[in-house]
């Protein structure tokens, strides 16, 4: 997620170009294409690969390659969708208003918003720092700043679109729905342990700018730019990731017997939960890379509970946003952050081993 100065300096260059009706019918055109063209993914993936490649039918090689020409397209087509719409979403959320909306909230408000706002308004590791800065300094209160931090990466729209595109909207929700849960007790439960000591000092010295109020000086035309700009930053971060992921998914669909996984990551292993934390932890990758991974999983016998925990530990803690976070926190605070986030990932993981 770009920064304010970023976001401002961005807004700031655009001019009225065409009029909203023909950018209207410029998006609603693409939206036509876009549907003709994803409802063709399947049949041209067996095409190219049992057609034009002439690999053997029902071989291992031909069912990763399939699983690949159909996943990689089909994955970028729905980033691209969904980034471009919530591109536009997030310009009624710029990082001045939703510091507005949070100051001065009582706590337990104050972490059901911020985690509520960490969905629609993304951010990559880089933007930790400037964010948890200008939260601190404009009166949010540390938990609900933490509730935020949580949310935002762990349930973006990457996150949720892979999640329905792939799995459904119960999965999708199921994790929505945890995610959320986690950020807000883990948010409250910091908030309650006072640890306001363990910032750096520097911090609450910082002064930190409101900045331009940009929902009152943009308009629809300039709103469709920010999504397009959406879809540049995001989509052309995340495809190495994507390819990545879709790569190691394909192998797995491929290769790995039917059921394999249960054996180590199944309900029946008790320890299974606690090591796809483990695992996921130090892993440095995100939605885009790490649910094409996961959809394999499951598709060879993993537990949805250990398979859940070990995408949340991924994306909700990941060590180079920790690392990044060592300029503002203490090791202290950043060692309970982790603690708490790590609990809430694995009860999340149990539980839903238990009940599903």
């Amino acid at each position: 997620m770009p920064t304010e100065v970023q976001l401002e300096s961005s807004t700031a260059k655009y001019l009225p170009k065409g009029t909203i009706p023909a950018k209207v019918a410029a998006v609603l055109a693409g939206l036509v294409a876009w549907y003709l063209l994803y409802s063709r993914l399947q049949p041209v993936a067996h095409w190219l690969t049992y057609t034009i490649l002439s690999i053997g039918r029902g071989s291992h090689l031909g069912s990763a390659v399939e699983f690949f020409f159909f996943e990689v397209p089909k994955v970028m087509m729905l980033l691209t969708l969904v980034v471009f719409g919530v591109g536009i979403i997030r310009s009624f959320f710029t990082p001045q208003r939703i510091r507005a909306i949070l100051a001065g909230k009582r706590e337990s408000v104050g972490n059901v918003l911020a985690s509520l706002l960490g969905v629609v308004t993304p951010f990559c590791s880089c933007s930790a720092v400037p964010l948890f800065i200008g939260f601190v300094t404009t009166g949010v209160p540390l938990g609900v700043t933490f509730s935020f931090l949580i949310a935002a990466p762990m349930i973006n729209e990457v996150a949720l679109v892979l999640l329905f595109g792939l799995f459904g909207w119960r999965i999708a929700t199921i994790y929505a729905g945890t995610g959320l849960f986690i950020a807000m007790v883990a948010g409250w439960t910091i908030g309650r342990l006072k640890m306001e000591r363990y910032v750096e000092p520097w911090v609450y010295q910082t002064q930190f700018s409101n900045g331009i109020d940009l929902e009152e000086k943009i308009g629809w035309s300039d709103r469709v730019h920010l999504g397009t700009d959406a879809v540049r930053d995001i989509v052309g971060r995340v495809w190495p990731y994507v390819i990545a992921g879709i790569a190691v998914g394909a192998g797995i669909h491929g290769y790995v017997p039917e059921n394999f996984m249960a054996s180590i990551m199944g309900k029946s292993a008790w320890w299974s939960v606690p090591l796809a934390v483990l695992i996921g932890v130090p892993m440095y990758s995100n939605a885009a890379g790490i649910i094409p991974v996961v959809q394999a999983l499951l598709g060879k016998g993993a537990a949805l509970g250990t398979v859940l925990a070990f995408m949340m530990s991924v994306i909700g803690l990941s060590l180079p946003e920790t690392i990044i976070l060592r300029k503002v926190l203490r090791p202290q605070l950043i060692a309970v952050f982790v603690s708490i986030v790590a609990v809430g990932i694995l009860i999340v993981g149990y539980v839903f081993n238990l009940i599903m």
